[in-house]
């Protein structure tokens, strides 16, 4: 799907800008709330993009213990549709954020109601957010050369971070992860490069070139950085390599090993167990390796189903799979959950095209 994305990049842009000046301004509706929820304990949000443009973007919510699903908890709490193209979600300071991309808005919401608290507007493109306090947040941004510093406890837009060398229109920055002072991004769409942001100063400092579109960011428990490249596609303006998979110190920010992939292959969504210390990711199947590995496996730990893998997670507390598939891009998803030994535990429908996860 991001394939697609890029390829009617300048279109969308278009359309993006022309979009963002009727909505800069948007005030949200709440409508009349009809469900009561009371979702306590731990479980797991899954974060449904639904269709760019469509308006159709849902949240779901399901709990291992008793294997049961709510879907559109977020519109049955509130009484308001999640918006366009649900990106992530991330849980800070007792809330759950939810970063909704097209809509330019981050909701927060109660973790146990689901019933929205604040909101943070007026963003670009917004990605993912990772907070440095209770005052203070960075939000990455696509088709924007800003990430943007919110916060959190006003739900204000307080500054901006300038990445060198990037337009708007090249611009795009993605995942965050935290060793120290300093926060590292990937800089995904038409960029090769991993930037490094002094939080003391909110300055780029630095930054690590590897292949071409970085689309995952993160940090083992040996502060060893991940990233895999997607290599961009055939007919690409930016280019078209085979991906890699690079391991990156924290500490000296430089490569200590790159793992090539074939021409054509499309790894993505590189994820660790709650020991991070095993790494996990989508190409066609799903494959694991310990962190050590000096080579790629040469078996997967989920064999491909004829169908598009496009979202993962790993249970940080018993080391479960939780595979997000987009079957079509057009009806509602499934989630497929796997033991750590890759048996199937169980199966549910979720909204359409199931992208992030997030565990409570």
């Amino acid at each position: 799907m991001k394939k697609i994305i890029q390829k009617i990049f300048l279109f969308s842009v278009v359309l993006f800008c022309a979009v963002l000046s009727l909505t800069g301004c948007m005030e949200w509706d709440y409508g009349e709330i009809t469900e009561d929820f009371d979702a306590t304990g731990s479980g797991l949000f899954i974060t449904n993009e639904g269709n760019f443009l469509y308006g159709n973007a849902s949240l779901s919510y399901y709990d291992p213990a008793t294997n049961q699903v709510q879907n559109e908890v977020f519109a049955r709490a509130n009484g308001i549709k999640l918006g366009d193209v649900a990106q992530s979600m991330t849980i800070y300071g007792g809330k759950g954020w939810i970063v909704v991309n097209n809509s330019h808005v981050i909701f927060a919401i109660d973790l146990n109601t689901f019933k929205v608290l604040g909101h943070i507007e007026n963003l670009t493109s917004p990605r993912y957010i990772h907070f440095l306090s209770d005052e203070k947040a960075y939000v990455t941004q696509l088709w924007d050369n800003r990430i943007f510093i919110v916060n959190p406890s006003t739900y204000e837009i307080t500054g901006y971070i300038q990445v060198p060398d990037m337009t708007m229109e090249s611009g795009s920055t993605e995942q965050m992860v935290q060793y120290g002072k300093y926060v590292y991004c990937n800089c995904w769409s038409y960029q090769n490069r991993i930037i490094k942001i002094d939080t003391e100063t909110d300055r780029v400092v630095d930054e690590l070139t590897v292949g071409i579109q970085p689309t995952s960011l993160v940090l083992d428990k040996y502060n060893k950085l991940w990233t895999v490249t997607d290599g961009g596609y055939e007919g690409s303006p930016y280019g078209y390599e085979a991906p890699s998979l690079y391991r990156i110190d924290a500490e000296t920010f430089t490569i200590e090993r790159r793992f090539k992939f074939k021409l054509g292959d499309w790894p993505s969504e590189v994820q660790l167990n709650g020991e991070r210390d095993r790494l996990y990711w989508i190409n066609n199947d799903i494959w694991s390796m310990d962190v050590t590995s000096e080579r790629l496996p040469v078996r997967p730990f989920l064999k491909y189903r004829d169908t598009k893998y496009y979202g993962l997670t790993i249970n940080p507390v018993n080391g479960e799979v939780y595979v997000a598939d987009a079957i079509d891009y057009q009806q509602q998803g499934m989630i497929y959950r796997f033991s750590p030994d890759g048996e199937l535990l169980d199966e549910f429908y979720v909204g359409i095209t199931p992208g992030a996860f997030c565990w409570k």
